[in-house]
């Protein structure tokens, strides 16, 4: 019989809040790790099946909602709670995280027979062991990931190995590379969902909860990111999209540019970690030295803060003022 457990996870208590990028990266972990786990073997041989699951995560942790098939209540809800412990200690970057509230609620009208206490239930610790989907998460599934993401790497020619730190015969590199280029590619996408979503709508994303990209960007100026907001940022995202292509990096020319590229670099670095690359790669060391060699400086990330206004929103279209290159005509529009 099928039960929907709603499981809580928290970051530990001296964690900083997470940024709307954050969160899209603990979202992709959550996710691949949830995807692999094909099921959850308990005593005696019982089987718990997942069949579904949905993952909401906040400022401060993430919120699961999980449908396990299994032979009793207690049993579904035990088994969850042990797999998502287990899941956590085997993510590396979520190791620390602990399990909270974990509840499940049965499907059917045998939830009141399912809580009625077993007489021969003890306190006895109950061991669990996790069944991982082995072709999901296999070498061969792992090399076929890194060779979509190399091969997708070959068309970043606005940098070499060396900014990301890397020799240039480095595979590392190469992959990372694909990870940016594969990065434009998914942004362009949803921002297209984007502007439908509020095209549609009418509204402003501090009105929309269903956005991909819009939704991702310095929450202070979020009742201003409309429909036409959003075309005038996929134009931008284009633009620096064309300039990695090319031969000779231009640093970003505006804020909307320099946003851009910091949501290409957070979508690339998910990228490595949903193709299970973020254990076997310096991730993090990568996309420090891209940024390094990719920004001409990084007032951008201000606007994710609660200080003061850094960058004028009314000219984040607009070329910085000391660049006298050409504005494209949809930029300029009011």
């Amino acid at each position: 019989m099928e039960y929907q457990l709603t499981a809580e996870i928290a970051a530990p208590a001296d964690t900083p809040q997470l940024d709307a990028l954050q969160q899209h990266g603990v979202a992709a972990l959550l996710d691949e790790h949830l995807d692999a786990l094909a099921g959850i073997e308990g005593p005696d041989g019982v089987e718990i099946e997942p069949v579904d699951h949905q993952i909401a995560v906040q400022a401060d942790g993430a919120t699961i909602t999980w449908v396990l098939d299994a032979p009793a209540l207690a049993f579904a809800e035990d088994a969850a709670q042990h797999a998502l412990k287990e899941l956590l200690e085997r993510t590396e970057l979520l190791a620390a995280w602990n399990v909270h509230r974990c509840e499940v609620t049965a499907s059917d009208d045998e939830l009141a027979a399912a809580l009625e206490p077993d007489e021969d239930d003890g306190d006895e610790e109950v061991e669990f062991e996790l069944i991982l989907d082995t072709v999901e998460s296999s070498d061969e599934e792992r090399a076929e990931r890194r060779e979509a993401l190399a091969e997708a790497g070959s068309r970043l020619h606005a940098f070499g190995a060396d900014a990301f730190g890397q020799d240039a015969d480095s595979a590392a590199a190469q992959v990372a590379a694909g990870a940016v280029i594969t990065a434009v590619r998914l942004l362009t996408d949803e921002l297209f969902a984007d502007i439908q979503t509020l095209e549609d709508t009418g509204l402003s994303a501090d009105q929309v909860d269903a956005l991909w990209v819009v939704d991702e960007l310095p929450e202070r100026h979020a009742d201003s990111y409309d429909a036409a907001f959003a075309k005038k940022f996929l134009v931008s995202l284009t633009i620096l999209g064309y300039r990695l292509s090319q031969p000779d990096w231009t640093p970003p020319l505006s804020t909307a540019e320099a946003l851009a590229l910091h949501l290409v670099k957070s979508r690339a670095e998910n990228q490595l970690a949903a193709a299970g690359l973020a254990e076997e790669l310096p991730v993090e060391d990568l996309f420090t030295a891209f940024a390094e060699a990719a920004f001409e400086d990084f007032d951008h990330e201000a606007l994710y803060g609660e200080d003061a206004e850094p960058l004028p929103f009314d000219e984040w279209f607009l070329p910085y003022e000391h660049l006298t290159t050409a504005l494209h005509p949809y930029l300029a529009t009011d």
